[in-house]
């Protein structure tokens, strides 16, 4: 190869960096925005996004109500902000729980082998023949229809698909040189997990869960807006793409459309975070 391909090679590769650098910092500032405003959403919001004025129905924005009202006459940005909340914590719930699962499932399976890895692989299976919107449906004719029932349907319906991933990754981790001889060293095999393996398969845990979160805000989104998840009148952007329905068959689409817009901003945010930061630590 020349020298003035070597260059344009060097500089093709700064120039890709460099933007995934400032795609990386955007996303982070989306993300840093949506995780302030589900801390803060019910304080910041400017009314109250449960009081109800039929005669502000549809009303289009004015003062002081930037977004408009809804159908019952509720304030947009107010119920935005404050369903934010329910919004974000659902699916960082679902990650955390089916992350830890798998993330355990996949180290035991990897470490183990013979008939531990069987096993586990066999459950895996079966937990696979489960969609998560079915599981959620389930939980709730059990439990009725919750948060909470719909967050511990999903994290057990995605836990399969973060094993599946990890455990070969683990495997290979597995087979290194520095775990033999970590062990020969009498290291135990939860330290050498926890300080050798786990931490050298971190790149693909960060890109698994924030591939989840965005399923997690997904699914969560269209079972709360099937009525299974969080409950009327309380604030939840599933909920608002829901009840927006009768606006856009009455041509005010705006609470469904903001409320759709929020989700899709967030889980493309999360995404191309978690695939620069995946990039970055290979």
């Amino acid at each position: 190869m020349s020298a003035d391909a070597v260059v344009r090679t060097v500089r093709s590769r700064r120039a890709r960096l460099a933007a995934g650098d400032v795609v990386a910092w955007i996303c982070g500032g989306i993300i840093a925005l949506a995780v302030l405003v589900a801390i803060l959403g019910p304080l910041l919001a400017p009314h109250d996004p449960n009081a109800a004025d039929l005669n502000d129905q549809f009303v289009g924005p004015v003062a002081g109500h930037p977004l408009g009202f809804d159908a019952q006459g509720r304030d947009l940005l107010s119920r935005l902000l404050a369903g934010a909340r329910t919004s974000m914590l659902g699916p960082a719930a679902v990650v955390v729980l089916a992350m830890a699962a798998g993330v355990l499932a996949a180290v035991t399976a990897a470490w183990r082998g013979g008939w531990v890895d069987a096993a586990l692989g066999t459950v895996m299976d079966v937990l696979f023949s489960f969609p998560g919107i079915l599981l959620a449906i389930l939980a709730s004719a059990v439990f009725g229809p919750s948060l909470w029932a719909a967050v511990i349907a999903l994290s057990i319906a995605y836990t399969p698909y973060v094993a599946r991933v990890l455990r070969s990754a683990a495997v290979r981790e597995r087979a290194q040189e520095y775990i033999a001889a970590a062990e020969v060293q009498g290291a135990s095999a939860v330290a050498i997990c926890a300080r050798h393996l786990v931490p050298n398969v971190a790149p693909l845990i960060v890109a698994q869960a924030t591939l989840l979160f965005g399923y997690a805000m997904v699914d969560l989104a269209a079972i709360s807006f099937l009525g299974l998840g969080v409950q009327p009148p309380q604030a939840d952007w599933g909920v608002m793409v829901s009840t927006g329905k009768a606006g856009v068959l009455q041509g005010y689409p705006a609470e469904s459309l903001a409320a759709g817009l929020c989700i899709v901003v967030v889980v493309v945010a999360v995404n191309l975070l978690g695939e620069r930061l995946g990039e970055r630590r290979r």
